[in-house]
């Protein structure tokens, strides 16, 4: 095949906007009964909307919720754990009014909860006592939300029996199997879960209340995860006692390990009702686990601990239950998009239900990562998945580099993956290398790595994401004169504080990202409002670092183009965020541009918004690196270019 010799990013690409907008899902969350699976998706084309479906044996597809309903919790704005399912009834979170629901298949959601102000999620049925078991955030007095675990009266007037309250924040209520036992997750101010957090559990009277709550394990500084009851009611979890989030079981009075090895077992609590594990048996557990930021299947025997990886083609896999017989859970790879998969366990076959995207594609067209490790600050190494340019009809002049596009990821405690992301092809195939940056404080590498971004955000993030560029100009691998890095959110925070604090880059793209740290500090919600406490220091006692830290007051040390993106209804990183900062570039002379989406928050779900950004990012940088495009897109403003 010829190919076209042409200049870097001025490519034609299949992956255009229309084409990941058209056909695109997005899965948020799945579920089990009996031998029915059901998953929660987003739909960008109906604006986001959430929406139940279930799959029954015969392989037929059911959409669950009716049209006017949107699934999706707000409690700690980020939600999860939605719903659930338990014996062909459907309880669910509504976001239009945030009420819970109950619904039979085929039926019509029934309300539960009449009241005003509250929040539900990570929603389990207590049968033994006719009601549900969920966390509560109440909205309904001044200053900040109170959170709490309570039961729901199936009656369906009902807003809530506080069941256990004064911490800050809960998670994870578990009953176990005959119903008198419930365990939970709790932690306070200025704590992030992964920080550290408590394992509790408590005696269920016949009235339903709890009675003699001990904390078995957990502390400020330790972190636990995802306690779950084993079918004969033995309570296992996630810790890191050794630094590596690993499978316990509560026994004889203490945590007993089943398998210590280097990799980690759980993923940060951002949303509720992440599994990483679950039990096929008594005696098996099927469970993911990540190692140098890719992540695996295997199954566990209880009994002898005998630990089996399992021959499976994903390099991402997340939200893992099981059936009778079999597993499903969310995975993919570089070549597969996000997909609903089903693991009958008695084969090791895997069967794909659902992708969140349908079009074929043909491999050839992908870039694949390559997993690497640089050098960076401090003699340390830190990771990142490089994205070489490719698309089979083009080829580059010879002796070109291609322009290099640095990923900060979002979080900051989260990390890159490895999923077949369109977004990421979106540039690869028009002739940009990327770089998808685990920096200090990424998850995956265990907790010396996650905490090296305690007290030094916007310096290790910053230093990585600047060292990445700089390895693979090194490597010959990028052009020095054509760096650009983006972000969103936390990571829209590392791409300005890039361009504020260092010289390494040509051009930025922040998406919803923080300028003014204080400002975060002061304002946002009740779960993130102390998060800078470890990433920063205590505010407001370092509010001299918090201000040091702070791009939008380092302006004039900016000297390269910057685009911002954000939601007017974003609670998480308000607009005047990136307003301000868009305002102070502009008085400065650099070129910059400002693109505010109306009806979207923290990160965008509108299929018209998607395309917009990606369109208005890729205008910006062949205005800046002026190449030429070879579609029409419409333009953004760019002020002072």
């Amino acid at each position: 095949m010829v190919r076209t010799v042409a200049p870097y990013g001025s490519w034609s690409s299949p992956i255009t906007t229309d084409f990941i907008t058209a056909k695109t899902i997005r899965f948020v969350q799945n579920c089990v009964d009996g031998e029915d699976i059901y998953w929660l998706e987003s739909r960008p084309l109906e604006e986001g909307r959430y929406v139940i479906m279930r799959r029954t044996p015969d392989g037929t597809f059911h959409e669950c919720t009716p049209a006017d309903y949107y699934v999706r919790s707000r409690v700690h704005e980020y939600g999860g754990g939605a719903f659930t399912v338990v014996d062909g009834v459907i309880y669910f979170s509504n976001f239009k009014d945030h009420h819970l629901y109950r619904q039979p298949v085929g039926g019509t959601p029934e309300l539960l909860t009449p009241g005003e102000g509250y929040r539900y999620a990570d929603i389990i049925l207590d049968k033994k006592r006719d009601r549900l078991i969920c966390i509560r955030e109440d909205h309904t007095r001044e200053g900040e939300a109170v959170n709490s675990i309570v039961s729901i009266d199936l009656s369906g007037n009902d807003n809530g029996r506080i069941l256990v309250e004064g911490n800050d924040f809960y998670a994870s209520a578990r009953l176990n199997p005959a119903g008198d036992k419930l365990a939970w997750l709790a932690w306070n101010h200025p704590n992030m879960p992964w920080d550290g957090c408590e394992l509790w559990v408590a005696d269920v009277a016949e009235d339903g209340t709890l009675q003699n709550a001990t904390l078995l394990t957990g502390s400020a500084t330790e972190s636990i995860f995802q306690p779950e009851w084993s079918p004969e009611g033995v309570l296992y979890f996630v810790a890191e006692y050794t630094g590596w989030w690993n499978l316990y079981r509560w026994v004889d009075g203490s945590a007993e390990a089943l398998y210590p090895m280097e990799a980690e077992f759980a993923y940060p609590q951002w949303v509720f009702d992440i599994k990483i594990y679950s039990f096929l048996s008594e005696q098996t557990i099927i469970s993911s686990y990540a190692q140098d930021g890719t992540w695996h299947l295997a199954s566990l025997d209880t009994g002898t601990k005998r630990f089996k990886p399992l021959e499976v083609p994903f390099t991402d896999i997340f939200f893992v239950r099981s059936g009778r017989d079999f597993a499903i859970f969310f995975g993919s790879s570089p070549t597969q998009p996000d997909s609903l998969i089903r693991l009958d366990t008695a084969t090791g076959k895997t069967e794909t239900i659902k992708q969140t995207f349908d079009v074929p594609l043909d491999p050839a067209d992908l870039s694949v990562p390559q997993s690497i490790y640089f050098p960076t600050t401090g003699g340390k190494l830190a990771h990142a998945f490089y994205y070489p340019p490719h698309n089979r009809e083009y080829e580059s002049p010879q002796g070109a580099r291609p322009p290099l596009l640095v990923i900060s990821h979002g979080g900051p405690t989260a990390c890159a993956f490895t999923y077949l992301n369109f977004d990421i092809q979106y540039w690869t195939s028009r002739g940009f290398a990327i770089a998808d940056v685990n920096y200090g404080g990424s998850t995956g590498f265990g907790r010396e790595f996650r905490q090296r971004l305690n007290r030094s955000w916007g310096i290790v993030d910053v230093d990585d994401c600047c060292n990445a560029a700089l390895y693979l100009v090194e490597q010959g691998l990028a052009d020095p004169e054509r760096l650009a890095i983006r972000g969103g959110s936390a990571g829209g925070y590392t791409t300005l504080a890039c361009l504020a604090f260092r010289d390494v880059f040509h051009a930025g793209a922040s998406h919803y990202g923080l300028s003014d740290l204080e400002f975060f500090a002061k304002d946002t919600h009740k779960f993130e409002s102390h998060y800078l406490s470890s990433l920063v220091g205590p505010y407001p006692e370092c509010k001299d670092i918090y201000y040091e830290r702070s791009p939008l007051h380092f302006v004039d040390k900016m000297n390269c183009p910057i685009i911002l993106f954000q939601g007017a209804e974003d609670e998480i990183v308000p607009p005047n965020q990136s307003q301000l900062m868009f305002e102070a570039v502009r008085e400065k002379g650099i070129p910059v541009t400002y693109v505010l989406f109306e009806g979207e928050q923290h990160g965008f779900r509108k299929a018209e918004s998607i395309k917009r950004s990606l369109e208005g990012e890729l205008y910006f940088y062949s205005k800046i690196f002026k190449f030429d495009l070879p579609e029409n897109i419409e333009p953004v403003r760019i002020e002072n270019l």
